[in-house]
């Protein structure tokens, strides 16, 4: 179960290196379009001895042969360096990965459980929640008493930050664990965080009562936080990001979802192997390992099927829920829940957050995380829905657009999207201009 969960949540790229692994390890796997029928040096199944066969094909039966008498100098050294180097082919663990192992070995109620999945679905690659748990809990199947268990759970999970709702709290996250609240630097980042960022440690050494070389030394030390808790597992570091599935349109001009899975291996159970089990004169340790293999070969590749299949279906359905978005961009993307997509799926809405997890998807629009097709919105004057990502756009358009002289403040861009039928309150504004790393007004200002 838990190496069916790890296929489904694989990245295409960290699904190849585990498929590889596999195929390393398991002499009973091969891959089907490296099989060469032509190939006139190949033994012949039917007839090649059946140990000398497994000799060449993998190595853990070298010891076999030694026992059967054949001449062979492959050593125990030999053995250990060989596994040494199987352990260290691994896949690049992601921040989804990371804080799912950890949830794993937690020893909680399940319902905290269920939440702290759904709210690990809804974190970005930064670690950050992305909506407010009073969001959240209106999309989702979980109280928010199980949701604030789930989330002060994951906000102890490393590394320190992670599930904060922004750069402010993960600091204070930080700060909390390293030494508690009692502290200067805990003071500073809950109160005066604005005039450190502007180094006005006069005014802030004034407002605590204490010297500015104090300020400048608790300055330092918060300069050594990570404003990015989860960059350590960035995706972005990775520059061969590859999409699982592409959206496009047919030759009828009806959009269509296909998966990529060209570079990938193809598995199957090797037939010489099933055959090899059923003969006689095979000893019954090699038949014993034979038939393990067999079975864990047979187990992943279903869940390889298994999760290839729900992926497809998962954006067969966004197909059919996010058509404007497909034709007009993400202006046009609409609010839609992973609860939605499961219930039209009959799958439950952790397994979609674990099939979604760490996913990209090539669209009309670009290449973009399946994950962000998720999101809650608002609902316009009009009556119209526009999602998260749509607000987002909307305020990045004005910016875009403002006199750099006079740039808009919170409280203008709040008033421009009220004109255009969209409320948002002046903090959700500041959060999601934070979230697309633009400046404060008073910053962006030039002359």
């Amino acid at each position: 179960m838990r190496k069916s969960l790890e296929i489904l949540q694989a990245s295409t790229l960290e699904l190849s290196q585990l498929m590889r692994q596999a195929l390393e390890t398991n002499p009973t796997l091969e891959d089907i379009t490296e099989v060469t029928s032509l190939d006139e040096d190949a033994p012949d199944p039917e007839e090649a001895d059946s140990l000398d066969h497994l000799n060449e094909t993998d190595d853990d039966w070298r010891d076999q042969a030694i026992l059967e008498g054949r001449n062979n100098q492959w050593t125990q050294e030999d053995e250990e360096r060989r596994q040494r180097l199987y352990d260290n082919i691994v896949a690049p663990e992601t921040l989804q990965q990371h804080l799912q192992h950890q949830l794993d070995q937690s020893l909680i109620d399940p319902k905290v459980r269920e939440a702290a999945q759904t709210l690990l679905g809804n974190l970005d690659d930064r670690g950050f929640l992305e909506f407010p748990i009073i969001d959240i809990v209106s999309t989702c199947s979980s109280s928010k008493k199980h949701l604030d268990a789930g989330l002060e759970l994951i906000q102890s999970f490393e590394p320190a930050g992670i599930g904060a709702s922004g750069i402010p709290e993960a600091l204070l996250l930080q700060l909390e664990r390293a030494s508690g609240k009692d502290t200067l630097e805990y003071r500073i980042v809950r109160h005066h965080l604005e005039d450190l960022a502007r180094k006005r440690h006069p005014q802030i050494a004034r407002a605590l009562g204490t010297d500015v070389d104090r300020i400048a030394e608790a300055a330092s030390n918060i300069g050594r936080l990570s404003p990015n808790p989860g960059g350590e597992f960035d995706p972005t570091g990775n520059p061969y990001i590859l999409p699982d599935v592409i959206i496009e349109k047919n030759d009828e001009g009806t959009w269509g979802a296909r998966l990529t899975g060209e570079h990938l291996p193809s598995l199957r159970i090797n037939d010489f192997y099933k055959d090899m089990i059923g003969k006689n004169g095979v000893d019954e340790k090699a038949r014993a390992f034979l038939r393990d293999q067999i079975r864990d070969g047979r187990s992943l590749i279903r869940s390889i099927s298994l999760r290839q299949e729900t992926i497809l279906a998962i954006a067969h359905k966004l197909i059919e829920q996010q058509p404007e978005f497909l034709e007009k961009g993400p202006r046009h993307l609409r609010p839609l829940t992973m609860n939605d997509i499961a219930d039209e799926l009959s799958l439950h809405a952790t397994t979609v957050s674990r099939a979604v997890a760490g996913k990209y998807i090539l669209t009309p629009q670009g290449l973009m995380e399946m994950r962000a097709f998720f999101a809650t919105g608002y609902q316009t004057e009009s009556g119209a829905e526009v999602s998260n990502a749509g607000v987002r756009e909307a305020i990045q358009q004005l910016i875009a657009q403002e006199n750099h002289a006079k740039p808009l403040s919170d409280d203008a861009i709040t008033k421009a999207l009220q004109k255009q039928g969209i409320k948002v309150a002046r903090r959700t504004v500041a959060k999601y201009r934070e979230q697309l790393n633009i400046l404060p007004s008073h910053l962006r200002k030039s002359f």
